[in-house]
């Protein structure tokens, strides 16, 4: 299959370079020092389920230079969904199908309106990657999961197709029963990551080993998943227990990706995920004071350096 990855930072790099290394056609696109790279030495992953050395690997900033694809792996930061939503265009063919695999809830809506409805399938990814250099990919966790299919419910050949195949690869990916439920669940776990692993500047394990932070993460997510039930997301009363089980599961020094970005003065996505759980609060009627801590927080520093 012909897939590119818009972009190829720690996820779209990470499924890139599996799909490539299982032989596929793998356009990566990217931009700057970590291009060159790519361009220069190929795409290096280190990862506890296989680490890989993708050589010759194509990597071009110009998506007009690769023409349609059959998938794209749209996993760029939230801020820019709109831009390289753009950018994506000349990748799209009558049949190309784009799997939205980034934090927000919101991708599916925002990307339909520049790509078709037809074209854009929800997904969500869970994995813990960053670049940990020019063409170096670091992924930490045991999982890399993919959950993805169409917002209406409905088959589709050309997206079974990329999930056979991507099985082939041996990616842990399925089609979601509900994406909708799937990606709120995902919504639940990041919005409570991010918000304390950022607004402590502490791991997972620092964060459940203080009694307070704990009760702030608990407060967080249970807030998410109110959020998530008013709007119809299918999620379970208990969600949010379990959501702490499974977070106490995590590799100790683990940190939300938005943590990442603060301690290296980055942009963060804050307003698409803390800030999106305080908007929809708002909307609903539904008290959101654990995430409007974290938000008030983090705003000073949402803009980066």
């Amino acid at each position: 299959m012909r897939i590119a990855t818009m972009a190829t930072g720690g996820v779209g790099g990470y499924f890139g370079a599996r799909l490539a290394d299982a032989g596929h056609d793998v356009f990566f696109i990217a931009r700057g020092a970590h291009l060159d790279a790519i361009r220069k030495n190929g795409l290096k992953v280190d990862s506890p389920l296989g680490n890989l050395q993708i050589t010759n690997a194509t990597a071009t900033d110009d998506p007009k230079s690769v023409g349609p694809v059959d998938v794209v792996l749209f996993a760029v930061k939230l801020w820019d969904t709109e831009k390289a939503g753009e950018m994506t265009l000349p990748l799209c063919g009558p049949n190309t199908r784009v799997i939205t695999l980034q934090n927000g809830i919101d991708s599916v809506e925002r990307l339909s309106k520049i790509l078709g409805a037809d074209r854009v399938i929800g997904g969500t990814a869970q994995i813990a990657t960053v670049i940990a250099g020019p063409g170096h990919i670091s992924h930490t966790s045991q999982f890399a999961r993919i959950r993805c299919g169409r917002t209406d419910g409905e088959l589709d050949a050309y997206l079974g197709a990329f999930v056979a195949a991507a099985k082939k690869a041996t990616i842990d990916i399925d089609i979601a029963p509900s994406i909708m439920t799937a990606q709120w669940e995902k919504f639940v776990f990041l919005v409570g990551m991010s918000a304390l692993t950022a607004a402590t500047r502490q791991p997972m394990a620092a964060v459940l080993g203080n009694p307070e932070h704990k009760q702030w993460l608990h407060d967080v997510m249970a807030e998410v998943v109110a959020v998530g039930q008013a709007k119809g997301a299918g999620l379970p009363a208990n969600f949010t227990e379990d959501r702490m089980q499974f977070l106490a599961t995590v590799p100790p020094g683990m940190k939300a990706s938005m943590a990442h970005d603060l301690e290296r003065g980055n942009r963060m996505e804050l307003d698409w995920l803390s800030g999106k759980v305080v908007a929809l609060g708002r909307e609903l009627g539904i008290p959101t004071p654990a995430n409007e801590r974290a938000y008030k927080i983090l705003e000073p520093h949402k803009n980066g350096k």
